[in-house]
C-alpha cells in the first residue's frame, strides 16, 4: 500500500477517534446538565430537617408553651415502677397517667416470672420465631389468651400498634373495604393505608351511619372490615357490641374489635367487652389486644379462629420478619392474664374507684364526656391551653395526669385523662376533686 494511502487511511481513523471523543463529551455534558437541571432551585427545603412541617409544628408547640409560661408536661421522666403513685425527680406523686389499670406492674409474681425468664432464655430468642425464635413461653402466652377469649388460638407481636399495622395489611387488599369507627386508633388507620384497602370513617358509635354505609358499599368489595375499639382510651365509653355482631353476620363481614384498653378492665372478671356483653368468644372475628396495660409487658396479640392466625403467623411482615417476643417480656405477660384470673378483686376495685370517680367529678360540675367510669375518665376542658395549665396546676399539687391537646382531639374537647388503678384509694381520689374544683373557680 502506498504511503498516501496510509496516510489517507490514518487521517480518517483521527477524524473517527476525534469525532467520537467529542461526542463522548458533549453526551457527558449533556447528561451532567440534565441531572443538575432535574434538581429543584430550592432542594434545601427538602433536605434540611428544620424545615419540615414536622419539625415545625413541634417547634410552635414548644414556642406556644413558653409565651405561656406552661412547662412541657410531656416526656416525663419516671424513677420507678408507675401505679396508683409515681416516682418522678425524686418527689411522690399521684398517678393518673398509666395503664397499669390492676396495679400488676412490678407484682413481685409478675417480676418473677420475667427475671425467670432471663435465666432461662436470655435477653433475646435473637431471631424470628419461624426462623429459630420460638420459644415454650410464647406457646404457654398464647395457648391461654386463646382459652380466655374462647377461640382457637392467638399470635403475640412485638409491638401493640404493629400488630394492628400488620394485620390489617396482610389481611385486606384494594379490592376491599375498611368501615372503622371515626375515633380509632392510629395503629388501625395506618394499617387501613397499608393494606390498599379503601377506608370509610362513621361518626363515633354511630351504628345507624355503618348500618347506611353497608348497605351503600357492601356490594362493591370483596372483604369488608369493621373497625372498633372495646373501650375507647380518649373518652372512656364503648360500643354496642351486640349490635355490632349481629351487622356484621347480616352484611356478611368481618368486625375487628381493639382490646387494648377493655381487655383487663371490662367484665366482672376483667375478661373484656365480651364477657362484659355475655358473648361468645367466636362472636368476633378478629380479637385484637395489648399486653402493655393490664398484662404489664409490652406488645400485641391478634386470637381469632385457627385459620385467621395461621394466616397471620405466616404471613404477617410485622411477625414474620421481625425477632421473637424476648422471654422476659412474654413471662410477665402470661404470669399478669394468670394472677388476673385468680384475684378477681382487683378488678372489682378498679370499677368502684373509677365509679367514685366518676360520680365526684359530676357532683362538682366538670365535663366528662360519655365516659362510662370504667377505668377511663376524661376532664374536658375546652381549649389546649387550658388543659395544659391544669395539668402544670395538679402536678404542683402532686398529682400526675397528662393534658391531651389539638391535634390529638378537636381543639373544643382538650381535656385531662385519668387512667384509674384498682390501687387508687377514695382519699386520693377526694384530693384530686378538691383540687379540680379549686383550680376550676380560679379559672
Amino acid at each position: 500500500m502506498k504511503r498516501s494511502q496510509l496516510t489517507a487511511q490514518l487521517k480518517q481513523k483521527l477524524i473517527q477517534q476525534s469525532i467520537q471523543r467529542d461526542l463522548k463529551k458533549s453526551i457527558t455534558a449533556y447528561e451532567l446538565g440534565t441531572s443538575a437541571d432535574a434538581v429543584p432551585r430550592d432542594a434545601t427545603e427538602f433536605t434540611d430537617f428544620t424545615r419540615h412541617p414536622g419539625f415545625q409544628q413541634v417547634s410552635i408547640i414548644r414556642e406556644a408553651g413558653a409565651r405561656l409560661g406552661v412547662p412541657n408536661p410531656f416526656f416525663r421522666v419516671h424513677d420507678s415502677t408507675a401505679g396508683a403513685t409515681t416516682q418522678i425527680g425524686g418527689e411522690s406523686f399521684l398517678n393518673f397517667a398509666s395503664y397499669n389499670y390492676l396495679g400488676l406492674c412490678g407484682h413481685p409474681l409478675v417480676n418473677g416470672a420475667a427475671i425467670n425468664a432471663v435465666d432461662l432464655y436470655g435477653t433475646s430468642v435473637s431471631a424470628s420465631r419461624m426462623v429459630s425464635g420460638e420459644r415454650p413461653i410464647h406457646q404457654q402466652l398464647e395457648s391461654e389468651l386463646a382459652r380466655v377469649y374462647g377461640v382457637d388460638d392467638a399470635v403475640v407481636f412485638v409491638s401493640g400498634h404493629a400488630t394492628n399495622v400488620s394485620a390489617l395489611g396482610c389481611l385486606l387488599g384494594p379490592k376491599d373495604l375498611i368501615l372503622h369507627d371515626e375515633l380509632i386508633h392510629n395503629s388501625l388507620l395506618v394499617g387501613a393505608q397499608l393494606s390498599g384497602a379503601r377506608r370509610i370513617p362513621f361518626r363515633h358509635n354511630n351504628l345507624q351511619e355503618l348500618t347506611t354505609l353497608l348497605k351503600q358499599h357492601r356490594h362493591n368489595f370483596e372483604r369488608v372490615l369493621i373497625a372498633v375499639e372495646g373501650l375507647y382510651s380518649m373518652d372512656g365509653d364503648y360500643p354496642d357490641l351486640p349490635q355490632l355482631i349481629e351487622l356484621k353476620e347480616r352484611f356478611k363481614v368481618w368486625l375487628m374489635v381493639d382490646e387494648a384498653h377493655s381487655f383487663g378492665v371490662m367484665g366482672n372478671a376483667g375478661l373484656g367487652i365480651r364477657e362484659f356483653f355475655g358473648l361468645p368468644g367466636e362472636a368476633v372475628d378478629i380479637w385484637m389486644g395489648t399486653l402493655s396495660k393490664t398484662l404489664s409487658a409490652c406488645g400485641g396479640y391478634i386470637a381469632g379462629c385457627q385459620q385467621l392466625v395461621d394466616i397471620l403467623r405466616h404471613l404477617a411482615p410485622g411477625f414474620l420478619y421481625s425477632v421473637g417476643m424476648p422471654g422476659q417480656v412474654a413471662a410477665p405477660a402470661l404470669a399478669a392474664l394468670k394472677l388476673m384470673q385468680n384475684e378477681p378483686d382487683r378488678v372489682k376495685r378498679l370499677h368502684k374507684i373509677s365509679g367514685y370517680f366518676l360520680e365526684q367529678a359530676h357532683r362538682i360540675g366538670l365535663d366528662t364526656g360519655y365516659s362510662a367510669g370504667i377505668a377511663v375518665v376524661p376532664v374536658i376542658l375546652g381549649s389546649s391551653l387550658k388543659a395544659a395549665q391544669f395539668s402544670n396546676h395538679l402536678f404542683q399539687q402532686g398529682i400526675n395526669v397528662q393534658p391531651i391537646i389539638h391535634p390529638a382531639v378537636p381543639e373544643k374537647s382538650a381535656r385531662l385523662r385519668f387512667f384509674l388503678s384498682s390501687e387508687h384509694t377514695r382519699k386520693q381520689i377526694d384530693k384530686v376533686i378538691m383540687e379540680l374544683n379549686s383550680v376550676s373557680n380560679f379559672k
